[in-house]
């Protein structure tokens, strides 16, 4: 892309030009909506888009069919099933300052003899997705793709929950919005594929739009999706006639739409609420990365209509990319409680978005390599999705001139173990169960409030432990003494024999939080409860094989296997020997319901699905665990009885295909009254 003027071209250079940007442009839309693995910065494609567009405005004989600025969105996927859309979903324009959002508002009113107002709407940064109900009936999701051809991912949008699936008037609509992954959500899912050995995902939007388009529901139910819907194909069905109407009608209808809509009489309304939201996006439970302004009157929406890719009467005001410039002083490689060995960059400390950054993960040596970031080199630093501090690129004119490419480091930073790839995973890891920083890390997951619950035993303290080789594992910690710990820094009588309580009263905690606590590999703490109840000690599951830990509800084949890995392990089983000596339970001690062996459901495996009305899910458990039953959570040739509330799905039909009896609300309540 070149910087000369667009006036300054001949048609021939602005041809050749636009013939050498549209390529780049297809890749990089096809990595970002089609991959979800975006190659570029949004502010590096929209700069590159804007210039093509530019180039085509000017000179219109240059178009071409295959232009990304006569496509919308990116392609359907070839594994998903297609939906046409009978009314295109478009995309929007974009502008980028001030200006171009008066040119906009001028050519608008030009073309419109009456006065209007614009309804100002946060620009989620989500992925686009169309609600087809029939009679109030949920009958089918989909993506936009290209706009008039999306990829069919209903049964994944049954499992988010703010969609409803009936709604309180039985209209046949189709209606448009965004789905999209809240910020605390899609920190989470980063640290649990890091933890994994994947590549974590670059920003929100890409994690909503993969977790939409995977094969497993149970995966996109995992991701805690939500979704702001904005817009109605046709508004016929519908009582107002306002785009702000629209909104509150869609609430009463039972979608989730996004209340901080605000109607703009003048530009000087837009500006403001531009202003407001730009300084309140770092505080936002979602990402956004714009402004949408669109007239406000549903008839005059429909007048003024679209080309073929965007509507006329709407356009988002794109926020400009709050990026930084740092250097890099150094890499640092640390050594997670998994063997994950991570690389971080330690830069000179800058103001970033309300906050001081001078770290920033480069998560595993593919980025570290991909983004080619040296020591010394100096880099534009941004929030990805407006929450994790990310290096976009290093600046090519001020690199000095003497830097070299960083090695990629070969053995252990803790313990000079050979590093390794497993499983294809992009992860590098130290496999040595001996490692200091692994065990440091072990024990501080082994002392947390979900575990063990060690009071008073933080990551300083466990460090100074290691450092003065007081521990080796966490079996040593419950042969400590007073004298070792007043050796620690700013440790006395008292702070030591208040941990010394902590340890010891944590000798007596249900297998449970044992099993929590070593860390096994896809154990989490509900999954340790389901284990530890179904076992009793660790013996008997010690002696397990994998398909009888599989047999219990809520655990799967993976977590199966690992857990048969993890005990098949010398030095797991000379851990639990160790243990066992210091006097650390290693039985079920946890509470479970008091069932009737004697009642209605003696024996018997049941499942709740869908709403109930009169009985909230805990009471109607509550009810049956007492009479005997075992809820669980999912169905299986093992499950006695389904009880299906109001829009159950996936499991509703599972039951059936499996000739598993199925019971509504009002069948139970009346089992719940003939035992009264």
């Amino acid at each position: 892309m070149t910087d000369q003027p667009i006036d300054a071209l001949t048609e021939e250079q602005a041809a050749t030009e636009a013939a050498d940007l549209r390529p780049q442009l297809l890749k990089w839309g096809q990595q970002y909506y089609d991959a979800d693995t975006p190659a570029v910065e949004d502010d590096v494609y929209d700069r590159v888009y804007a210039r093509l567009v530019a180039l085509e405005t000017a000179f219109p004989a240059i178009v071409t069919p295959d232009s990304p600025t006569q496509r919308v969105g990116g392609s359907a996927r070839g594994d998903l099933p297609k939906v046409t859309h009978d009314i295109p979903m478009l995309s929007l324009g974009d502008v980028f300052s001030v200006d171009e959002l008066k040119a906009f508002d001028e050519r608008l009113r030009s073309n419109v003899e009456d006065d209007f107002d614009y309804n100002c709407e946060l620009k989620i940064d989500g992925l686009a997705i169309s609600l087809r109900y029939e009679n109030g009936e949920f009958v089918q999701g989909s993506t936009r793709g290209n706009g008039q051809i999306g990829e069919d991912i209903t049964a994944n949008l049954k499992t988010v929950k703010s969609i409803p699936q009936t709604l309180s008037r039985p209209l046949t609509i189709d209606v448009r919005g965004e789905c999209y992954m809240p910020k605390a959500a899609f920190l989470a899912l980063n640290e649990r594929r890091e933890a994994a050995g994947k590549a974590p995902f670059a920003n929100p939007r890409n994690a909503a739009a993969g977790s939409l388009r995977q094969l497993d529901t149970q995966v996109t139910a995992d991701r805690q999706l939500a979704t702001f819907m904005y817009n109605i194909a046709d508004y016929e069905p519908l009582n107002t006639r306002t785009q702000s109407g629209l909104l509150d009608e869609l609430a009463e209808l039972g979608f989730t739409t996004n209340a901080t809509y605000q109607v703009a009489h003048n530009m000087d309304d837009v500006a403001a609420y531009i202003d407001q939201y730009q300084g309140k996006r770092a505080d936002l439970p979602y990402g956004i990365d714009g402004i949408v302004i669109k007239a406000n009157s549903l008839p005059l929406q429909r007048e003024i209509g679209a080309t073929v890719k965007v509507p006329r009467w709407a356009i988002a005001y794109k926020f400009p990319p709050e990026e930084v410039e740092t250097v890099v002083r150094d890499i640092e490689w640390t050594v997670g409680r998994t063997g994950i060995v991570t690389p971080t960059a330690v830069m000179d400390p800058v103001a970033l978005a309300g906050s001081t950054v001078a770290r920033a993960s480069l998560h595993n040596p593919d980025y570290l390599e991909a983004k080619d970031i040296r020591l010394g080199d100096t880099v534009l630093l941004h929030k990805a999705g407006d929450i994790i501090p990310e290096i976009s690129q290093y600046v090519a004119a001020k690199r000095p001139a003497d830097t070299q490419p960083y090695p990629v480091p070969t053995h252990c930073p803790s313990c000079g173990a050979e590093l390794v790839h497993l499983d294809e995973e992009v992860a590098l890891r130290c496999i040595n169960p001996r490692c200091p920083a692994q065990l440091a890390e072990g024990m501080n997951h082994f002392a947390s409030r979900n575990a063990m619950n060690i009071a008073g035993l933080g990551p300083q303290i466990v460090s100074q432990l290691f450092d003065r080789k007081l521990v080796d594992d966490v079996a040593s910690l419950y042969r400590l003494t007073t004298d070792q710990l007043l050796t620690l820094d700013k440790f006395g009588e008292k702070s030591a024999q208040n941990l010394l309580t902590a340890i010891d009263n944590s000798r007596n905690n249900s297998l449970e939080r044992l099993l929590f606590g070593l860390g096994i590999r896809h154990v989490g703490a509900k999954a340790a409860r389901s284990i530890a109840a179904e076992f009793g000690d660790i013996d008997h599951l010690m002696a397990a094989d994998s398909e009888r830990i599989s047999a219990i509800d809520t655990v799967g084949g993976i977590i199966a296997d690992s857990v048969v890995t993890y005990f098949a392990s010398d030095q797991v089983q000379q851990l639990i020997a160790e243990l066992r000596e210091v006097g650390v339970n290693l039985t079920f001690t946890g509470e479970i319901p008091a069932a009737d062996s004697e009642g209605q459901f003696a024996g018997q495996r049941v499942v709740l699905t869908g709403k109930l009305q009169e009985l909230t899910r805990p009471e109607a458990t509550e009810w049956l665990e007492r009479h005997g039953a075992t809820v669980t959570g999912s169905v299986s040739k093992k499950t006695d009885l389904l009880i299906a509330g109001e829009a159950a799905g996936s499991k509703l039909t599972k039951a059936q295909s499996l000739n598993v009896p199925v019971w509504n609300e009002a069948q139970l309540r009346a089992a719940m009254d003939e035992t009264k």
